[in-house]
This record gives C-alpha cells, structure tokens and sequence, in this order.
C-alpha cells in the first residue's frame, strides 16, 4: 500500500503484511512528522490444525517504511542531507581568504621587493660608477698638476744653468736665487728636488732638497732608514732613462708613522745631467673630491633607508586592506553557506539580510527567492491535499 505524508507530501511503499494490529506510526523521513498507517480489512486466515504444537513466533518488528521506487531522487536528497550532517572530511584546501592573501598580498610583496632591491643596487652601482669616475678623473688631473710642476721647475733650473755656467752643484742648495727655483711648494706638503745621475762611481746624489742632511749623499744609504718604502721610491728616482719621464705611487712614513701613499714625477732637465723629482701625497688633491664623496654615500644611505619605509608601509598597507576586505568577504559568503543548508533542511523562516552591492548582494537576494519559492511550493502542495 502507499502511504503519503500529509506534512511534506512524500511517498512510501508500505508492506501491510508485517503491520501489528489495526495501526502503526513512523516518523516521515522529510519533515519528521508523525504519520498514521491504518491496516485495511483482511480476509480470514486458512485453517490449521490446533493440535500441532510449534514454537511461539517472535513478535513482529515494528514496520519498516520502504520508499517507493519511483522516489529514487528524494533517497539520494536524504543520503547527500545525512553526510552533511556527519561533517564529511573534505580534503585540505586553500579558503577564498587564503586564495586572496596569496594573489592580492604575497605575489605583490615579491614583486614590489624585488622592484625596490633592483632599484636600490642600480643606485649603489650608479652611486659607485660616480664616485670611481669622478676619483680617478681628480687622481689624473692631480697627476697631471704634478707632472706640469716638475716640467716648469726643470726648465727654470736649465735656463739658470745656462746662464749660469760657473755654479758648482755643491753651491745649488745654498745659491738662494737658485735654491728657489729648483725647491718648491706641491701641493700643501710636497715639494721639488734636484738631483744627478750617476756618473762613473754609480752613485745617485741629491743637490737641491728641503733636508739639507742628505745633501751630496749616496741616496742608496736612505734604504734604511726608509724600510719598507724605499723599494717603491727607488723604482721611481731611479727610473729616468734617456730623457724619459719617470713616475708612480711609492708608501712614504709620515712623522706620525703612519705610511701614506706619494707620487712623484722625475723629469730631466734638458741639457744637463741633473732631474727634477716632484712628489706630494695625492689625497691632498682628492681631499675635497673625497668629502664629495662620502656626502654622496651618505646621501644615498638616507634614500635606500627613506625607500625602505616606503616599501614597507606600502606593503603593510596591502596587508591589513587586504586582510580587511578578505575577512568581510569570507564572512558574507559563510553567512550565505550557513543560511542555504537551514534551508535544505526546511528552515523556511530565517532572514537572509546581506548588505551587499555587488555579486554577493545578488547571490543572498537569489537564495532568498529560492526560500520563498520553496516556501510557496509546499503551501500549494498542502492546499492540494
């Protein structure tokens, strides 16, 4: 027989052979309302015989509704409807908030980190770039003003020599005309020197210095007192050849010992077979350039720190906004998840209220027909009946 719930309008297939007694209830399995199944009048039972003795019969269990083959559809409605209510173990995913933090937060945090580190070492490079050039443009004109000193100097001491022909070179430190000529300033602590090529004993003698103490003496007798500096001079007082200029870098110990870097140019004066050595420490050429240069590292310290706060609350910007907006959204879209499956399970009544004009507006006004034509269907389906 086929029994229909008068609630919700489902139909069972009911064996009214295994019914007890005139009545039996059960729950509906839709809407949980209690329905009546009233045993219809059977025709008397054969005969059997009363002296036969058989064992007493259980009593019958309470009937089993079986639903109706034809309701395939509502069946599989009340197995999805009984996993839910299990809580099925859904495999590990990444949620819509999650999903908005990795695109709108972390994908623009490399891109922005990335962006800001090329930028920052294009700056050192380009800071490096400026300062290397600009060091050695300033060391070659320092070089430059040195070597120009020791050419004017060696040609002033040749045209005096020429016109003084008598002079002794023992006298050149001690003639005042001369002596000025062939000794001066470079820079502020450098100064020029006369002094001879060797002649048949190979011995290197200076004539004109700002020490009269090595006056006349073999130059080779300086290697200790000067150390580990005197390789390096020596390379460069000795190098005149032929005419040739002769210049570099040579370590020189300062009264304060420290060892400080001087260059020096040697230049023959023409006609004779004297030199003329110029030597200053170079830095007190670059000296200026140098504090333009740590100005500009410090400069550019300030601007890689002023960028670095800048990324950085930029970053952190993005992340509380989308951090914000995220948490509103997932929250709107749970709120609307939670509100479809009490309607699923015949929660008619609730209020859906989302105050939202965009997609998510739209999709709780969608759910919300849904409830009323739900609610409707029923009411007409109870009217009918």
């Amino acid at each position: 027989m086929i029994v229909i719930c008068e609630e919700c309008g489902k139909r069972y297939q009911i064996d009214a052979g295994k019914i007890k007694g005139r009545q039996a209830r059960f729950n509906c399995k839709g809407c949980g309302h209690v329905v009546t199944v009233t045993k219809e009048e059977e025709p008397p039972s054969p005969a059997f015989d009363p002296g036969a003795t058989r064992p007493a019969a259980p009593e019958p269990a309470p009937p089993a509704p079986a639903e109706e083959p034809e309701d395939k559809g509502e069946r599989k409605q009340e197995k999805k409807k009984e996993k839910k209510e299990k809580g099925p173990v859904r495999p590990t995913r990444l949620g819509l908030r999650s999903k908005m933090i990795l695109l709108f937060f972390l994908v623009p945090i490399l891109c922005i980190a990335a962006a800001g580190w090329l930028y920052i070492q294009q700056l050192n490079d380009l800071s490096a770039l400026i300062t290397e050039e600009s060091t050695e443009i300033v060391n070659q004109m320092a070089e430059q003003n040195i070597a120009e000193t020791a050419r004017s100097v060696a040609a002033e001491c040749a045209v005096y020599l020429k016109t003084h022909p008598g002079l002794p070179e023992t006298m050149f430190n001690e003639d005042p005309v001369f002596s000025e000529i062939a000794v001066q300033q470079v820079g502020k602590t450098g100064y020029t020197a006369l002094y001879e090529l060797p002649g048949a004993d190979g011995v290197w003698r200076t004539w004109a210095h700002v020490n009269p103490k090595i006056i006349g003496i073999d130059m080779k007798n300086l290697q200790k007192p000067l150390g580990k500096s005197f390789p390096g001079f020596w390379r460069v007082y000795s190098g005149v050849e032929k005419g040739k200029e002769s210049r570099g870098y040579y370590t020189w110990q300062d009264k304060d010992g420290e060892f400080r870097d001087k260059f020096m140019v040697c230049t023959p004066v023409e006609g004779t077979p004297y030199v003329i050595a110029a030597t200053t420490y170079l830095y007190e050429f670059t000296r200026p350039m140098n504090q333009m240069t740590e100005q500009a590292r410090e400069q550019t310290q300030k601007t890689q720190t002023f960028l670095l706060f800048v990324i950085g609350g930029t970053l952190l910007l993005i992340g509380v906004l989308v951090s914000l907006y995220g948490h509103i959204v997932t929250q709107r879209i749970k709120y609307l998840t939670e509100a479809a499956e009490r309607i699923s399970v015949g929660e008619l009544d609730m209020d859906i209220d989302i105050k939202s004009n965009d997609e998510i507006g739209d999709l709780g006004e969608a759910i919300s027909r849904m409830q009323d034509s739900i609610r409707l269907s029923l009411e007409r389906l109870r009217r009918r009946r």
